[in-house]
Protein backbone atom coordinates (compact mmCIF):
# COMPACT_ATOMS: atom_id res chain seq x y z
CA UNK A 1 0.00 0.00 0.00
CA UNK A 2 2.80 2.41 0.95
CA UNK A 3 4.20 2.73 -3.23
CA UNK A 4 0.06 3.65 -4.08
CA UNK A 5 -0.07 5.38 -1.12
CA UNK A 6 3.24 7.58 -2.54
CA UNK A 7 1.82 7.96 -5.95
CA UNK A 8 -1.33 9.56 -5.10
CA UNK A 9 0.28 12.39 -2.72
CA UNK A 10 2.54 12.85 -6.29
CA UNK A 11 -0.51 12.67 -8.08
CA UNK A 12 -2.32 15.35 -5.74
CA UNK A 13 0.95 17.83 -5.60
CA UNK A 14 1.10 17.62 -9.63
CA UNK A 15 -2.30 18.28 -9.92
CA UNK A 16 -2.68 21.27 -8.06
CA UNK A 17 1.14 22.40 -9.26
CA UNK A 18 -0.80 22.29 -12.88
CA UNK A 19 -3.75 24.61 -11.25
CA UNK A 20 -1.63 26.81 -9.95
CA UNK A 21 -0.34 27.17 -13.46
CA UNK A 22 -3.59 27.44 -14.92
CA UNK A 23 -4.58 30.01 -12.55
CA UNK A 24 -1.60 32.15 -13.09
CA UNK A 25 -1.91 32.15 -17.33
CA UNK A 26 -5.51 32.77 -17.42
CA UNK A 27 -5.59 35.33 -14.86
CA UNK A 28 -5.76 39.11 -15.07
CA UNK A 29 -2.74 39.98 -13.50
CA UNK A 30 -0.86 37.58 -16.43
CA UNK A 31 1.07 39.94 -18.35
CA UNK A 32 0.02 40.87 -22.42
CA UNK A 33 2.75 39.18 -24.13
CA UNK A 34 3.41 38.90 -27.65
CA UNK A 35 5.21 39.91 -31.21
CA UNK A 36 5.38 42.58 -34.14
CA UNK A 37 7.20 43.47 -36.95
CA UNK A 38 8.46 47.14 -37.69
CA UNK A 39 11.05 48.23 -40.29
CA UNK A 40 12.32 44.83 -40.21
CA UNK A 41 12.74 43.97 -36.75
CA UNK A 42 10.81 41.57 -35.04
CA UNK A 43 9.77 42.79 -31.40
CA UNK A 44 8.55 40.67 -28.61
CA UNK A 45 6.85 42.79 -25.76
CA UNK A 46 5.38 41.80 -22.63
CA UNK A 47 2.56 44.74 -21.42
CA UNK A 48 2.13 44.52 -17.56
CA UNK A 49 -1.41 44.32 -16.38
CA UNK A 50 -0.99 44.12 -12.99
CA UNK A 51 1.84 46.31 -10.53
CA UNK A 52 2.84 46.71 -6.69
CA UNK A 53 4.30 49.57 -4.92
CA UNK A 54 4.21 53.22 -4.18
CA UNK A 55 6.23 53.95 -7.65
CA UNK A 56 5.05 54.27 -11.56
CA UNK A 57 4.88 51.13 -13.50
CA UNK A 58 7.82 50.34 -16.39
CA UNK A 59 6.39 49.28 -19.70
CA UNK A 60 10.08 48.56 -21.31
CA UNK A 61 10.50 46.93 -24.55
CA UNK A 62 14.16 45.57 -24.90
CA UNK A 63 16.47 45.72 -27.72
CA UNK A 64 14.76 48.36 -29.86
CA UNK A 65 16.84 49.83 -33.37
CA UNK A 66 17.47 53.35 -32.55
CA UNK A 67 15.70 54.32 -35.27
CA UNK A 68 12.05 53.17 -33.76
CA UNK A 69 10.45 55.17 -31.38
CA UNK A 70 7.58 54.55 -29.30
CA UNK A 71 4.50 56.40 -27.57
CA UNK A 72 2.31 55.02 -24.65
CA UNK A 73 -1.65 56.36 -24.74
CA UNK A 74 -3.29 56.44 -21.26
CA UNK A 75 -6.23 56.70 -19.47
CA UNK A 76 -7.91 55.89 -16.18
CA UNK A 77 -9.73 53.22 -16.18
CA UNK A 78 -13.85 53.26 -16.38
CA UNK A 79 -13.47 57.49 -16.42
CA UNK A 80 -14.38 59.84 -19.09
CA UNK A 81 -10.91 60.81 -18.96
CA UNK A 82 -8.85 62.43 -22.02
CA UNK A 83 -6.82 59.78 -23.90
CA UNK A 84 -3.04 61.28 -22.54
CA UNK A 85 0.39 60.54 -24.82
CA UNK A 86 3.46 59.93 -23.36
CA UNK A 87 6.69 59.31 -25.54
CA UNK A 88 8.91 56.26 -24.52
CA UNK A 89 12.66 57.56 -23.27
CA UNK A 90 15.33 55.73 -25.23
CA UNK A 91 17.81 53.87 -22.52
CA UNK A 92 20.58 52.03 -24.01
CA UNK A 93 19.38 49.75 -26.68
CA UNK A 94 15.48 49.92 -24.98
CA UNK A 95 12.89 52.14 -24.99
CA UNK A 96 10.93 52.78 -21.23
CA UNK A 97 7.68 54.74 -20.38
CA UNK A 98 6.16 54.85 -17.47
CA UNK A 99 2.20 55.11 -16.43
CA UNK A 100 2.02 57.32 -13.33
CA UNK A 101 1.12 55.57 -9.79
CA UNK A 102 -2.40 54.85 -8.90
CA UNK A 103 -3.78 54.63 -5.13
CA UNK A 104 -4.12 50.77 -4.77
CA UNK A 105 -7.22 48.96 -6.87
CA UNK A 106 -6.93 51.89 -9.41
CA UNK A 107 -6.57 51.21 -12.82
CA UNK A 108 -5.46 52.80 -15.57
CA UNK A 109 -5.63 51.17 -19.88
CA UNK A 110 -3.23 51.91 -22.02
CA UNK A 111 -1.58 51.56 -25.83
CA UNK A 112 1.93 51.03 -26.73
CA UNK A 113 2.63 52.25 -30.58
CA UNK A 114 5.93 52.01 -32.46
CA UNK A 115 6.88 54.41 -35.33
CA UNK A 116 10.08 53.90 -37.63
CA UNK A 117 9.68 56.67 -40.26
CA UNK A 118 6.21 56.77 -42.14
CA UNK A 119 5.69 52.91 -40.66
CA UNK A 120 3.94 52.82 -37.18
CA UNK A 121 2.33 49.49 -35.56
CA UNK A 122 -0.18 49.17 -32.63
CA UNK A 123 1.17 46.53 -30.22
CA UNK A 124 -2.40 45.91 -28.75
CA UNK A 125 -5.52 46.92 -30.61
CA UNK A 126 -7.69 46.49 -27.50
CA UNK A 127 -6.35 48.36 -24.45
CA UNK A 128 -4.40 46.72 -21.89
CA UNK A 129 -5.95 47.17 -18.44
CA UNK A 130 -3.25 47.38 -15.09
CA UNK A 131 -4.07 47.61 -11.83
CA UNK A 132 -2.15 48.87 -9.21
CA UNK A 133 -2.02 47.82 -5.43
CA UNK A 134 0.60 48.33 -2.62
CA UNK A 135 3.17 46.37 -1.64
CA UNK A 136 2.43 42.89 0.22
CA UNK A 137 5.17 41.88 3.16
CA UNK A 138 6.77 38.62 2.04
CA UNK A 139 5.91 37.35 5.63
CA UNK A 140 2.73 37.31 5.56
CA UNK A 141 2.41 36.78 1.10
CA UNK A 142 4.68 33.32 1.08
CA UNK A 143 2.60 31.71 3.79
CA UNK A 144 -0.69 33.08 2.16
CA UNK A 145 0.22 31.31 -0.76
CA UNK A 146 2.05 28.26 0.50
CA UNK A 147 -1.56 27.33 2.63
CA UNK A 148 -3.62 27.99 -0.15
CA UNK A 149 -1.27 26.14 -2.46
CA UNK A 150 -1.40 23.07 0.32
CA UNK A 151 -5.42 23.28 1.12
CA UNK A 152 -6.12 23.05 -2.78
CA UNK A 153 -2.91 19.61 -2.45
CA UNK A 154 -5.14 18.26 0.59
CA UNK A 155 -8.25 19.30 -0.55
CA UNK A 156 -7.41 16.65 -3.77
CA UNK A 157 -5.88 14.05 -1.74
CA UNK A 158 -9.34 14.23 0.38
CA UNK A 159 -11.23 14.13 -2.53
CA UNK A 160 -8.94 10.54 -4.07
CA UNK A 161 -8.93 9.18 -0.12
CA UNK A 162 -13.25 9.20 -0.19
CA UNK A 163 -13.14 7.71 -3.79
CA UNK A 164 -10.53 5.40 -2.65
CA UNK A 165 -12.66 4.66 0.43
CA UNK A 166 -9.55 5.05 2.50
CA UNK A 167 -9.55 5.28 6.30
CA UNK A 168 -8.03 8.57 6.41
CA UNK A 169 -10.51 10.68 4.91
CA UNK A 170 -11.54 12.68 7.87
CA UNK A 171 -8.31 13.57 8.61
CA UNK A 172 -7.20 14.77 5.70
CA UNK A 173 -10.41 16.89 5.64
CA UNK A 174 -9.34 18.54 8.75
CA UNK A 175 -6.42 19.54 7.33
CA UNK A 176 -7.43 20.93 4.56
CA UNK A 177 -10.16 22.75 6.31
CA UNK A 178 -7.06 24.10 9.07
CA UNK A 179 -5.18 25.32 6.04
CA UNK A 180 -7.77 26.57 4.00
CA UNK A 181 -8.94 28.58 7.07
CA UNK A 182 -5.91 29.86 8.06
CA UNK A 183 -4.47 30.88 4.49
CA UNK A 184 -7.72 32.22 2.84
CA UNK A 185 -9.64 33.52 5.80
CA UNK A 186 -6.63 34.50 8.26
CA UNK A 187 -3.49 36.06 6.10
CA UNK A 188 -5.95 36.15 3.00
CA UNK A 189 -7.55 39.29 4.46
CA UNK A 190 -4.17 40.84 5.48
CA UNK A 191 -2.57 40.48 2.18
CA UNK A 192 -5.87 42.20 0.65
CA UNK A 193 -5.15 44.89 3.54
CA UNK A 194 -1.86 45.45 2.47
CA UNK A 195 -2.62 45.08 -1.58
CA UNK A 196 -6.20 46.94 -1.53
CA UNK A 197 -6.77 48.88 1.83
CA UNK A 198 -9.68 47.05 3.09
CA UNK A 199 -9.31 43.21 4.55
CA UNK A 200 -12.53 42.00 3.40
CA UNK A 201 -14.57 42.93 -0.50
CA UNK A 202 -16.53 40.09 -0.55
CA UNK A 203 -20.11 39.51 0.23
CA UNK A 204 -21.72 40.53 2.24
CA UNK A 205 -19.80 44.22 1.93
CA UNK A 206 -18.57 43.65 -2.05
CA UNK A 207 -18.32 41.53 -5.14
CA UNK A 208 -14.85 40.62 -4.94
CA UNK A 209 -14.61 37.16 -6.55
CA UNK A 210 -11.41 35.98 -4.93
CA UNK A 211 -12.92 36.52 -1.50
CA UNK A 212 -16.03 35.12 -2.29
CA UNK A 213 -14.97 31.86 -3.78
CA UNK A 214 -12.98 31.18 -0.17
CA UNK A 215 -15.88 32.09 1.48
CA UNK A 216 -17.92 29.31 -0.47
CA UNK A 217 -15.10 26.40 -0.55
CA UNK A 218 -14.77 27.20 3.64
CA UNK A 219 -18.52 26.67 3.94
CA UNK A 220 -18.05 23.65 1.96
CA UNK A 221 -15.70 22.25 3.70
CA UNK A 222 -17.45 22.71 7.21
CA UNK A 223 -20.18 20.96 5.82
CA UNK A 224 -18.08 18.09 4.85
CA UNK A 225 -16.15 17.94 7.99
CA UNK A 226 -19.25 18.19 10.20
CA UNK A 227 -20.72 14.97 8.20
CA UNK A 228 -17.48 12.96 8.64
CA UNK A 229 -17.68 13.59 11.86
CA UNK A 230 -20.71 12.03 12.60
CA UNK A 231 -20.32 9.36 10.11
CA UNK A 232 -16.32 8.45 8.97
CA UNK A 233 -17.75 6.04 6.20
CA UNK A 234 -19.02 9.28 4.74
CA UNK A 235 -17.77 9.80 0.76
CA UNK A 236 -20.67 12.06 -0.39
CA UNK A 237 -19.52 15.31 1.16
CA UNK A 238 -15.76 15.42 1.13
CA UNK A 239 -16.30 14.25 -3.40
CA UNK A 240 -18.75 17.46 -2.93
CA UNK A 241 -16.11 19.51 -1.17
CA UNK A 242 -12.92 18.59 -3.29
CA UNK A 243 -15.65 19.47 -6.68
CA UNK A 244 -16.49 22.82 -5.39
CA UNK A 245 -13.04 23.64 -4.16
CA UNK A 246 -11.43 22.49 -7.35
CA UNK A 247 -14.35 24.21 -9.37
CA UNK A 248 -13.83 28.09 -7.60
CA UNK A 249 -9.73 27.30 -8.44
CA UNK A 250 -10.58 27.25 -12.21
CA UNK A 251 -12.06 30.71 -11.73
CA UNK A 252 -8.91 33.02 -12.81
CA UNK A 253 -7.72 34.98 -9.75
CA UNK A 254 -8.28 37.90 -9.15
CA UNK A 255 -11.63 38.15 -11.53
CA UNK A 256 -13.95 40.79 -10.30
CA UNK A 257 -11.03 42.10 -8.17
CA UNK A 258 -11.08 44.95 -6.02
CA UNK A 259 -11.18 48.21 -8.10
CA UNK A 260 -11.55 51.91 -7.79
CA UNK A 261 -14.56 53.82 -8.46
CA UNK A 262 -12.98 56.92 -9.80
CA UNK A 263 -16.12 59.09 -9.64
CA UNK A 264 -16.67 58.72 -5.81
CA UNK A 265 -13.18 59.24 -4.52
CA UNK A 266 -12.46 62.83 -3.90
CA UNK A 267 -8.85 64.36 -5.59
CA UNK A 268 -9.86 62.34 -8.50
CA UNK A 269 -11.40 64.55 -10.84
CA UNK A 270 -11.52 63.71 -14.37
CA UNK A 271 -8.46 64.29 -16.40
CA UNK A 272 -7.92 66.52 -19.29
Amino acid sequence: MRPKNTLLWIFAIIFTLGIAYYQRKTGPTNPVRGKTEIAGQTIKYKLLRSHDGDDDAEIILKNINESISGMIKYKRFGTQDDWISMAMQRVGKNLVGYLPHQPPAGKLMYHVALTEGTNAVLLNDDPVVIRFTGAVPVWVLIPHILLMFTAMMMSTRTGIEALARGKKTYLYALVTLVTLFFGGLILGPVVQKYAFGAYWTGWPFGHDLTDNKTLVSLIIWIIALVVLRKNRENRIWPIIAFVVMLAVYMIPHSILGSEIDYTKVPGTEVVK
